[in-house]
């Protein structure tokens, strides 16, 4: 294979961020070589899960997300799409690429879209001590209610990967959305707290997604029993485990951007978006 030299003394890219304080790289377009990475991993010949829940009227963003994804997302590796759904008969038939597979499971609904929302940590955790061990290599965790828009290769994986929130990049952690509760499992100080990460997007290897399923939806059921909610549900629990537990991989808001936000300078690729939809009518 032939690329171009990697220079020590000068960065492919000085406008952002590309590496933690604890060594954990900082994925952005123009900061790696797909190429390389690809033929690391190839070497492995990994298997991938991408799971989702498409729980209600979110049946109806399936078939979006499923082909934007065979367009863009791990092309050419091998792919389970992972659907949970309480609405079986409402997941489209679909022709996949060669490698890639679709497994819809049933999951339970609940009356509430939180309760809806905080659930996935408990369904993820067991089906990866039940079957995702067994079936695939990386998990990524994402929301049903988005598509493609560009590429999204193995640059992501790592043993455990959280996603930068597109509405809370580069503002000061005092804005920081956290659980502020003391009495919360989730709460974080003021003064603690590296980045604020999206619910919608995290993954890793199969056994870190168990553990890190296994602490959210622990803490959760903790504070359940005290009559506490988390501000922002699953999410916010993702966060506390983040902090105590750091991402090996981060993924740029490139992975996880709105549309509503403008296109700022330092966004160079979009490439997993948002759908624009209403949420009080989808959610009812």
């Amino acid at each position: 294979m032939l690329y171009e030299k990697p220079d020590a003394l000068k960065p492919p890219r000085t406008d952002i961020l590309m590496m933690t304080p604890w060594f954990a790289p900082i994925v952005w377009n123009g900061t790696y070589n797909i190429d390389v990475l690809t033929a690391q991993f190839q070497q492995r010949d990994l298997r991938i899960g991408l799971t989702v829940f498409a729980i209600k009227k979110y049946t109806v963003f399936v078939q979006t997300f499923i082909e934007t994804a065979e367009k863009y997302f791990m092309v050419g590796h091998k792919v389970t799409y992972y659907v949970f759904t309480d609405r079986v008969s409402d997941i489209p038939i679909m022709e996949l690429a060669e490698g890639r597979r679709l497994m819809v499971l049933r999951a339970p609904t609940y009356q509430r879209w939180q309760e809806v929302s905080m659930r996935r940590m408990e369904i993820l955790r067991d089906y990866s001590r039940q079957r995702f061990t067994d079936e695939v290599d990386y998990l990524v965790c994402v929301d049903v209610d988005m598509r493609f828009n560009d590429e999204v290769g193995v640059e992501i994986l790592s043993d455990r990967f959280g996603t930068l929130h597109p509405g809370m990049y580069g503002v000061p952690r005092k804005i920081y959305t956290y659980e502020r509760n003391p009495q919360s499992e989730a709460f974080i100080p003021l003064d603690e707290g590296d980045f604020y990460y999206a619910g919608g997007y995290f993954g890793g290897n199969v056994e870190e997604v168990y553990k890190l399923t296994s602490f959210c939806h622990n803490a959760m059921m903790a504070d359940k029993a005290k009559n506490i909610e988390a501000i922002w549900h699953d999410e916010s629990y993702l966060n506390k485990y983040f902090l105590y537990h750091k991402p090996t991989k981060i993924l740029s808001p490139e992975y996880l951007w709105d549309d509503s936000f403008g296109i700022p300078k330092f966004l160079k690729r979009r490439r997993f978006v948002t759908v624009p939809k209403k949420h009080n009518e989808i959610r009812n």
